[in-house]
């Protein structure tokens, strides 16, 4: 580490952290980042939305995600559990819509690239280290460190994910008790894949008390799990592999796929508990990505408000470092940016977790342009235009209207039992 002031210190290197070093790097802003972990790591949330490629081409990625060979996703497909039909949206439909795909990505590799690129950037990167503590002065904050060393900053973002630095120091956590979800998941070879851009699609199932997902990662490789509330998991006294195959066999839509499949991979177990911080900054301090707040697996939002609020961060400090004062605007006017992001996710996401919504989404009318605009948000466009906000609100009507009077048919979300020879049990690893 180099003597002298930093501009801005940064604590984790996810996607949050490595996008607001990259971007403050490149403008000429003296950096360092701290991550507790060696890249590369495995880690979940793999499927990326459209409205973070605007970024990805201000952080001049594009080139290295088609070298690193990642896939690129032209939309997303929706079933409910009681159905072989799904309903399919394509990125390029959404209400105005600037790109037709996004990526469907390794995380492991995804977030070692992102790591890289902000220390090829010009950011001071070190891994197997974190801050230990973290104290503020009137001109500085000064970060002592887990290998015994400290630094100083004029600046910190804490993107030290959901157990963050600032977050546990200021006790600022608040967690959703109605979404206390976890996963359980693996990666498969051999799944079976429709042709062209459809092969490249998330595909999302909608059970009764739970929701499966299919993320191709590789030409190979895919990503299976199922989100469920925790204490469902934990009454059943499986182990976590007992349970995934049990409620993978258990869904018509997702066996048929499988038939040749052979698990590649552990089965991991991720609890996907909801929260957010009630603060997201203070007088040299910002929170981004999971340090911020996390809301659901369900529509891929994770690396999503994570690069939206790492870039958010570093334009609001790259003023401020220059004049200070700014920060009495510029600070607040972050955290409501990055709060309504999530604001609308949490509204998407409790809509989700009734069997109305997926009633609704699946008899898609060509009324008042509504599909396109819940396409915009799946895609995450977080809705900031009018003319996107009133088509929500409509779309929740008649969520709410479907829970009283049908308007279109009921669903049961239970799989029909069926003889299936073909498949007993899914492949494990050798």
């Amino acid at each position: 580490m180099k003597s002298g002031m930093y501009d801005v210190a940064i604590v984790g290197g996810g996607p949050a952290g490595s996008t607001a070093a990259a971007l403050l790097a490149r403008a000429g802003r003296h950096v360092i980042v701290f991550e507790r972990e060696r890249f590369p790591r495995f880690h979940i949330g793999e499927s990326l939305l459209p409205f973070s490629m605007k970024a990805f081409t201000r952080l001049g990625l594009h080139e290295k995600f088609r070298c690193a060979g990642f896939i690129k996703k032209f939309g997303g497909e929706f079933f409910s559990a009681c159905s072989s039909e799904g309903t399919k949206f394509y990125f390029k439909d959404a209400y105005r819509s600037q790109t037709d795909h996004s990526y469907q990505v390794t995380r492991a590799d995804f977030d070692k690239l992102l790591l890289d690129h902000a220390a090829e950037s010009g950011a001071e990167v070190h891994e197997g280290t974190s801050a230990k503590s973290v104290e503020f002065a009137n001109e500085h904050v000064d970060l002592a460190l887990t290998d015994g060393k400290s630094i100083r900053a004029r600046y910190i973002i804490d993107a030290s994910g959901r157990n963050s630095v600032l977050g546990m120091k200021f006790n600022i956590k608040k967690t959703y008790e109605h979404l206390k979800k976890l996963s359980i998941f693996a990666h498969y070879d051999g799944v079976w894949r429709p042709e062209g851009i459809d092969a490249t699609l998330t595909v999302l199932i909608r059970g009764i008390d739970r929701w499966f997902w299919i993320i191709p990662l590789t030409p190979e490789r895919t990503s299976i799990g199922v989100v469920l509330d925790s204490e469902t998991f934990r009454s059943s006294k499986q182990t976590p592999e007992d349970f995934l195959e049990q409620a993978l066999i258990e869904q018509p839509v997702i066996m048929q796929r499988m038939r040749e499949a052979r698990r590649v991979s552990d089965v991991h177990v991720a609890a996907d508990f909801s929260y957010r911080s009630t603060k997201l900054y203070g007088d040299r301090w910002l929170l981004a990505g999971d340090a911020a707040g996390f809301i659901d697996p369900i529509f891929s939002s994770g690396v999503f408000l994570a690069v939206f609020s790492g870039e958010l961060a570093a334009d609001a400090l790259h003023e401020v470092i220059n004049q200070p004062r700014k920060a009495g605007r510029l600070f607040p006017r972050y955290e409501k940016q990055v709060n309504r992001a999530m604001d609308v996710y949490l509204r998407f996401v409790n809509a989700w977790y009734t069997k109305e919504f997926i009633e609704i989404f699946s008899s898609p009318r060509p009324v008042l342009n509504l599909p396109p605009a819940v396409n915009a948000v799946l895609g995450g466009n977080i809705g900031n235009e009018f003319a996107i906000k009133w088509r929500m609100w409509v779309f929740y009507f008649l969520v709410w209207l479907q829970r009283h009077y049908p308007i279109v048919p009921r669903r049961t979300l239970v799989p029909e039992k069926k003889e299936s020879p073909a498949v007993d049990t899914i492949g494990a690893v050798p």
